[in-house]
């Protein structure tokens, strides 16, 4: 691994600083809503990654 990607590599213990760091942020009473938003959010991508997929294949027929 060449010198300049060093600071790139994230392991346990930045993980762990991030986590710290959102829950000062946000609070343990926001992040479930947090999660639940972004977890709805990646629903209707898909959902509307698939609408795509199926609109493609009706124009090709």
């Amino acid at each position: 691994m060449s010198l300049y990607m060093l600071p790139l590599v994230i392991g346990a213990p930045q993980i762990i600083l991030i986590v710290v760091v959102v829950l000062l942020l946000f609070g343990g009473k926001k992040i479930p809503e947090l999660m639940r938003g972004l977890g709805s959010g990646i629903k209707e991508f898909k959902d509307a990654s698939k609408g795509d997929d199926k609109k493609n294949e009706e124009e090709k027929k």
